[in-house]
């Protein structure tokens, strides 16, 4: 019995690391279609720059995670075919996107899909 007393403090550091660990990675999530409206709307003078600002850096993410899967091997499904991608697009590509499927897409689905899917159908191979 005593050697259980001995082993249950070091148990519960590792729950309670496991679960801190798994909020951290819970929280590192993409933003979510009404997050990005909510964060627009959230200031008056900067949501808007906010808004373009996180769909630029999305649009990036998503070619470089493309570019990465194509040099691993994967099949290409964005192809730019030596056209300019330009930050100013981003917004455009995304609302089009949105506009588009609206059906499709519901309010809880991570921007970064609807950006993929934007590239995708803009630009494909």
């Amino acid at each position: 019995m005593p050697t259980l007393f001995l082993y249950a403090p070091r148990s519960w550091c590792f729950a309670l690391g496991f679960c801190v660990l798994a909020l951290c990675v819970h929280s590192a999530t993409a933003m979510s279609i009404r997050e990005l409206r909510a964060l627009e709307k959230s200031d008056a003078k900067q949501g808007g720059h906010y808004k373009r600002y996180y769909l630029v850096g999305a649009m990036e993410a998503t070619l470089a995670a493309h570019d990465t899967g194509v040099r691993s091997g994967a099949a290409p499904s964005i192809c730019l075919n030596g056209r300019r991608l330009a930050p100013v697009m981003a917004e455009g590509l995304y609302q089009t996107e949105l506009q588009r499927n609206s059906a499709l897409y519901e309010a809880d689905m991570p921007v970064s899909l609807v950006m993929g899917n934007a590239l995708t159908t803009v630009y494909p191979c």
